[in-house]
């Protein structure tokens, strides 16, 4: 289900995301943080879409991904203004003033597990469950949804990050799912989960270890609509870094 392939720069050129259809409509979820603003202008320069449709606590309609109701009255309103082609997920939460990510068992508290489940799992699940049925039956469409490789179970070797790492592992799970039900209905639309890199925001600033690769909210938004470009069918359900490399479950 998952291919290979490799993404030039695009950290100075601006993808056109010229697979999908002319007069199509694409959407991003969680527009209001640094990965999902940048999303949102890449998109709305390219050249395929009619409309842009951003959704964020602060949008009109506001999406709450507590609320499933909110999700639903967000799809439906997507869905009337055309034909959804494109739809990301930008979503996530790593850390606020309430709660940091584990460095050790003895951090584990149900309160900021379940947390951690509800908006990196339980929010997109739900985010899928009203959008995927309204992509069209036919032609390119793509749902993807920000997980991160932390959330690899296989490339897990230094531990901690307990409640980040286990919700990311079920959002990869949803998605993997997800995909396989997708292909029932509409055999050219796919699914799947990205991982942007890391990213130089304020939620992983104080995360950013010294040595890694770091890219601003804008070249990493180029990178993933790059990776989305080139999916084809045969990539439904795969689990893709920002070069377009399949990340191990």
């Amino acid at each position: 289900m998952t291919g290979q392939f490799e993404i030039e720069d695009t950290s100075t050129t601006r993808v056109d995301l010229g697979s999908f259809p002319q007069g199509c409509v694409a959407v991003v979820f969680g527009s209001s943080g640094g990965i999902g603003k940048a999303l949102l202008e890449a998109i709305e320069s390219a050249q395929p879409f009619k409309h842009v449709i951003s959704f964020s606590r602060s949008s009109s309609p506001a999406i709450d991904l507590a609320d499933e109701g909110s999700l639903a009255r967000a799809a439906a309103f997507a869905a009337e203004q055309g034909e959804l082609r494109l739809v990301v997920d930008a979503t996530g939460f790593l850390h606020d003033e309430r709660q940091e990510p584990e460095k050790n068992w003895r951090q584990l508290d149900a309160t900021n597990l379940a947390r951690a489940f509800a908006l990196n799992a339980i929010g997109p699940a739900l985010i899928m469950k009203h959008i995927l049925p309204r992509l069209p039956r036919s032609g390119k469409a793509v749902f993807a949804t920000l997980s991160a490789r932390v959330g690899s179970i296989e490339d897990n070797r230094l531990g901690g990050w307990y409640s980040y790492r286990a919700s990311k592992a079920a959002l990869n799970q949803l998605v993997r799912t997800a995909a396989i039900e997708l292909t029932r209905r509409s055999p050219d639309a796919l699914c799947n989960a990205l991982h942007p890199g890391t990213v130089s925001t304020t939620l992983s600033a104080p995360f950013a270890a010294t040595g890694l690769e770091v890219h601003s909210p804008a070249v990493a938004a180029q990178h993933l609509l790059a990776v989305i470009d080139q999916l084809t069918a045969d990539d439904n359900g795969g689990f893709f870094d920002w070069r377009g490399q399949p990340v191990p479950w």
